[in-house]
């Protein structure tokens, strides 16, 4: 079904209207969640309300066994395949300085990357599929995920058997949407093959000789040792790395010393690695021991280097991706449906599932209006604000990117 005019003005998709219809209640549902965020596997006060939303559906909720997850099954008129649709559920370790009426009640605890917006648009998209369940066959599995941001949330649920939760076929699809306020209120942005960065974390310990800060010559500094390997680092990025398969290196913690007046023995710095391809991410971890190593060796000190493999790189199956745009131009319509020219450099546990069922994750736009793109609190942000009227076209998509896959055969 797509957009109509009545006299030159552009009617809403059903499925948009009917999401309109319900946004009261899920921005309702969306402000009790943000006034109680919880962090990690654990998040005993959500997951009990996401079920207690569920079997209000009259759904069949089932808690994780290892995490603090939930997966629920809709059940459509008749046989047919299965596909997954997704939202993370966990805050962030912030302290919230938004001034909303519905802020955290917790300090040291918020939703500032909208996984709560996430939560409240599924259990919107699962009361729309329920209500139009006599038009469609197959199963939704519902998929309430905790510890996306950086607890591998996602591949604890495969390992606890995700996949085979539905009690049909495993899914043929999957798919997720994540708010951002980088985009306009009620846009869909998304595209096809690498979609989100692998995301490494990487620990550097220099150990030098410590000395009299008066008498360097005395020691080895493992703070000058470091700050070279820092822009080192960067050099390496822009001298080794092609623009076409790109990488990001960031050292963003720098820790060292005690006094003004004592050469440390160690220095220690903590970043990040991104990479958007395979090849790339084990040639980066290669590139960055071989700087460290070196630049050490050069100054007589030594170096340890730790590099923790996070979230693999998130790739969007292209013909589903095809299907999100044809469906997302449908139901918000074409002019608020973008194809990103590149990847974003930010890491999603949502590749897990990726890896092993064809699917794609994109981005529900949720930027005030009257905010300036290049100053606007970005997800992560303690002062993040998106704009709830966005959630309907989140609810919308999801409905109609379901009921296009359950239909295509």
């Amino acid at each position: 079904m797509g957009s109509v005019t009545d006299g030159g003005a552009p009617i809403a998709h059903p499925l948009l209207v009917a999401a309109r219809e319900i946004l009261r209640d899920v921005v309702e549902f969306r402000r009790r969640l943000h006034r109680v965020p919880e962090i990690g596997l654990a998040l005993p006060r959500t997951q009990a309300l996401v079920i207690e939303a569920l079997e209000g559906l009259g759904l069949d909720p089932l808690p994780g066994v290892s995490v603090g997850s939930v997966v629920a099954t809709i059940e459509g008129a008749g046989p047919g395949r299965t596909i997954l649709l997704r939202a993370d559920m966990d805050g962030l370790p912030l302290t919230e300085e938004t001034g909303l009426d519905f802020a955290s009640e917790h300090d040291g605890r918020m939703h500032a990357c909208g996984h709560d917006t996430h939560v409240a648009m599924l259990l919107g998209a699962a009361r729309l599929l329920i209500d139009l369940r006599s038009a469609w066959s197959g199963r939704v599995l519902l998929m309430f995920q905790p510890g996306e941001e950086g607890y591998h949330g996602a591949r604890y649920m495969l390992e606890e058997g995700l996949l085979d939760r539905s009690g049909g076929e495993r899914p043929s699809g999957a798919f997720a949407l994540h708010i951002s306020t980088l985009y306009p209120t009620g846009t869909i942005d998304i595209r096809p093959g690498p979609m989100l960065a692998a995301g490494d974390t990487l620990r550097i310990t220099v150990h030098g000789r410590g000395g009299h800060a008066s008498a360097p010559h005395t020691a080895v500094d493992p703070i000058v040792v470091a700050a070279e390997i820092v822009l080192a680092l960067q050099a390496m990025v822009t001298r080794r790395v092609d623009v076409f398969d790109p990488a990001v290196v960031t050292i963003a913690r720098f820790t060292a010393g005690t006094t003004s007046n004592i050469i440390p023995e160690t220095a220690f710095l903590e970043g990040t690695m991104r990479t958007v391809s395979d090849a790339r991410r084990v040639a980066v971890r290669a590139d960055v021991r071989q700087v460290c190593e070196g630049i050490a060796a050069a100054h007589g000190a030594s170096v340890d280097v730790e590099i923790e493999p996070g979230y693999p790189v998130t790739l969007n199956d292209d013909t589903f991706t095809d299907l999100v745009l044809s469906v997302a131009s449908e139901v918000v319509g074409p002019d608020d449906v973008c194809e990103l020219p590149a990847p974003i450099m930010g890491a999603e546990d949502f590749s897990y599932v990726l890896q092993q069922v064809p699917g794609a994750i994109g981005f529900v736009g949720a930027r005030l209006p009257d905010l300036d793109p290049a100053t606007a609190p970005m997800n992560h942000s303690n002062r993040v604000i998106f704009d709830e009227s966005a959630m309907a076209a989140g609810i919308a998509t999801y409905v109609g990117v379901a009921l296009r896959h359950l239909g295509d055969r």
